[in-house]
């Protein structure tokens, strides 16, 4: 499978271009599905849905020009015969995976059996922001006030210290398994303001918890995969911490 894992989605033309590279054709004529699924258990989530289906979300990705754009519900997959939904995926050039909750995003894949089809889509291109981005890993942490409902099971969980601008702040960094598809950790939305816990200082604290490289990035920041050959693409920064 190729993968481009983005922060905040085609933020800009060094991204852009990683994409249309990945797909080897226009994206005028490339189908994609777009799976919502991982922005449910915040606040507001079915309005930010409809406001990324729509083209005017944050993270630029639906509104790219695709020749087709679908939905894909990963909560409806189970009562669904596979026979409707595998082959579409399958015939899919683009996966778009939003961002929102890991945990919850990473329970649905497995429950709907979506993981189990990704590693044999071989020419499919993954394209994730930042959730989405994370799920692709094989082991990722997370920060949380508490962790929502129905977010699945956590290998391990501790409480972490951050410091932020306005003092310190108290978390809890639960750590799990993703699919697999790559063999490093991410940590998206380095530096930005709204992400008081990814600052450079605390992602490397964040990132001396996990077992394997972690890459912080920034919003204007993705890493391309093919064939397991690692590209950091950047118009803005980003770090790698190793073990």
């Amino acid at each position: 499978m190729k993968l481009l894992l983005t922060s905040a989605g085609i933020k800009n033309k060094s991204i852009h271009g990683a994409l249309v590279d990945l797909l080897d054709k226009p994206i005028a004529e490339s189908s994609a599905l777009f799976i919502p699924t991982a922005i449910y258990p915040f606040p507001g989530g079915a309005g930010m849905a409809w406001q990324a289906i729509c083209g005017k979300g944050k993270s630029p990705l639906c509104e790219l020009g695709w020749k087709s754009v679908g939905v894909l519900e990963l909560t409806a997959l189970p009562s669904i015969d596979e026979g409707v939904w595998v082959p579409m995926v399958r015939q899919t050039d683009v996966l778009l995976v939003w961002g929102g909750d890991v945990l919850y995003l990473c329970n649905w894949m497995r429950q709907s059996g979506l993981a189990d089809l990704l590693p044999s889509l071989r020419e499919t291109v993954y394209v994730g922001v930042s959730a989405g981005s994370i799920a692709a890993t094989s082991t990722f942490g997370e920060t949380y006030r508490d962790p929502p409902r129905g977010s699945g099971e956590a290998l391990t969980s501790e409480d972490i210290v951050f410091a932020t601008p306005e003092g310190e702040i108290s978390r809890l960094l639960v750590k799990a398994r993703g699919m697999g598809l790559v063999d490093f950790a991410l940590i998206p939305h380095l530096d930005n303001e709204d992400h008081p816990d990814a600052s450079l200082a605390n992602s490397e604290k964040w990132a001396a918890r996990l077992p394997v490289p972690t890459y912080a990035i920034d919003d204007e920041t993705a890493i391309k995969v093919t064939d397991g050959t690692v590209k950091v693409v950047s118009e803005g920064h980003w770090k790698l911490f190793t073990s």
